[in-house]
């Protein structure tokens, strides 16, 4: 099992849009092997910054997630009109909860956490 944080902060003005079309993307996710469950939060002192909090069966199954035709797609929209800054995804594994890495092969450069 591994548990991913996706962390985004959009534009000025495009909370709705960025809300509504998560959950467009849980849908797919949910149809998604390998997928257990997600959940948004967004920042109560910074407004315009959401954390995705997504947990999966294995990190083979979030990477094929990731490489699909259905999230480029979302990732070329969000680029486009409402991320107003590159998102960070971190990745933990097992009990210990530590982060395995900083990024994953969308976001590029990686760094790893100790």
């Amino acid at each position: 099992m591994i548990t991913v944080g996706m962390n985004y902060e959009i534009r000025e003005g495009k909370d709705q849009a960025f809300e509504k079309m998560f959950g467009k993307v849980l849908n797919i996710m949910g149809k998604t092997e390998g997928h257990v469950k997600t959940h948004l939060y967004r920042d109560v002192f910074e407004t315009r910054s959401y954390l995705i909090v997504s947990e999966w069966s294995t990190r083979t199954a979030f990477d094929s997630f990731i490489e699909s035709e259905q999230f480029s797609k979302v990732t070329d929209w969000g680029n486009a009109d409402i991320l107003a800054s590159r998102p960070r995804h971190d990745i933990y594994e097992g009990d210990a909860g530590l982060p395995l890495a900083s990024g994953c092969s969308y976001h590029a450069p990686q760094t790893v956490h100790a």
